[in-house]
């Protein structure tokens, strides 16, 4: 019976044993992966190569050969600046503010100074302009037209270093760093009030004219009409101020065109343009109308309005570029005079026109001429 019994656990033992290896023999023993030299199923990432960065070549400074300063400079004592501040007309208006920025440059053409200018846009700009360059260290300052006359004079008193040059500003107590520079524009007034009458085929001519808010627009007029009845008393003249103020008179060139044209339909058939663009506008105008004659202001505007060469015979000047680079040189030298300075006034040359202007004319305005520089002749014009 104990044998049976050992038989039966020997049995069940071996069979127990036989289980255990089947099912451990299912499992199969783990895989090493392969060495493949860290490929792996993922794309290659390429690592940016970076570009070598090249140090900078240092140039050689060269030291400043000794000349006037460059602009930005105007506070050494070395350099000699000139600045120059418009009224709200433009510096290019082929005129007044043209000319004194020619006198400017003239001056700092021959003194190699360093120049510069400000447009001003609206009048109350005018002492911040006029602070800009005396804050900057400029030596000469130009303020163009009767309007600046205020701010100048107070600019002056703030900065009594710098020399102020005001163009058409009359200064009736002197201030020591200021120079009124003044024309008789009466005076080229008459002359071409004289030219007119004797060129007029209509008895009627006609001036286009800037606000009577500025003296010398004033002055040209009333030499010009005085000119033109001392040849004929008898003259019709229409004499038209632009309605507007100092903001645009003198920036309206249609208006000066339809006015221009208003005066040819009533049988002018010479007109006067005195008011900057608003002037010039009526010379355009009437170089457009066969046979009428038109006369420039301030500059010889032959050479500033070539579209007016049509009917151009003249213009009534004032000097205003060379009195400016007169006084800027009396300023460089140390011989700024202070109080009022009066440049020069004349007719221009007649250029194309010199044939048509009979001897006769040429011979009246000449004696007109001397007997104005010697008193025996007067305009009547008492500013």
């Amino acid at each position: 019976m104990r044998r049976r019994n050992l038989s039966v656990l020997l049995t069940f033992l071996l069979l127990f044993a036989l289980v255990l290896v089947a099912c451990g023999g299912n499992e199969e023993p783990p895989v090493e992966p392969a060495d493949t030299g860290n490929v792996t199923n993922e794309e290659p990432v390429e690592e940016p190569v970076e570009e070598p960065v090249e140090e900078p070549v240092e140039e050689p400074v060269e030291e400043p050969a000794e000349e006037p300063a460059a602009e930005g400079d105007c506070a050494s004592e070395e350099a000699f600046c000139v600045g120059l501040v418009t009224d709200v007309g433009e510096i290019d208006d082929k005129s007044f503010n043209q000319s004194a920025w020619e006198g400017v440059q003239q001056a700092a053409d021959e003194l190699g100074a360093t120049t510069d200018f400000i447009e001003t846009q609206d009048a109350a700009d005018y002492a911040n302009n006029i602070g800009l360059f005396a804050e900057n260290g400029y030596d000469v300052i130009v303020t163009v037209g009767f309007a600046l006359g205020e701010a100048t004079a107070i600019a002056a008193e703030q900065y009594p270093d710098v020399m102020f040059i005001g163009v058409d500003q009359f200064y009736a107590e002197a201030i020591p760093n200021v120079t009124g520079l003044i024309f008789p524009e009466d005076v080229s007034g008459f002359l071409a009030g004289v030219l007119a009458a004797e060129m007029s085929q209509t008895g009627t001519i006609a001036a286009v004219l800037g606000t009577d808010l500025v003296p010398p627009v004033v002055a040209f007029k009333e030499g010009y009409e005085a000119g033109a009845r001392y040849v004929n008393p008898d003259i019709n003249i229409i004499s038209t101020y632009h309605p507007g103020g100092l903001d645009v008179a003198f920036t309206d060139p249609e208006w000066g065109a339809s006015t221009a044209a208003q005066a040819l339909d009533q049988g002018a058939d010479v007109v006067f343009g005195a008011g900057g663009k608003t002037g010039n506008g009526a010379l355009i105008e009437v170089a457009s109308h066969e046979g009428a004659y038109c006369i420039g202001v301030d500059s010889d505007q032959w050479e500033t309005v070539p579209e007016a060469h049509p009917c151009l015979i003249s213009s009534a000047m004032k000097l205003i570029t060379p009195g400016v680079a007169d006084l800027i040189w009396a300023a460089y030298e140390g011989n700024f005079p202070g109080g009022n300075y009066i440049g020069e006034a004349a007719l221009a040359p007649f250029h194309d026109f010199e044939d048509q202007i009979p001897d006769e004319v040429k011979a009246r305005i000449e004696e007109v001429r001397a007997g104005l520089e010697s008193g025996e002749i007067t305009t009547g014009y008492t500013p």
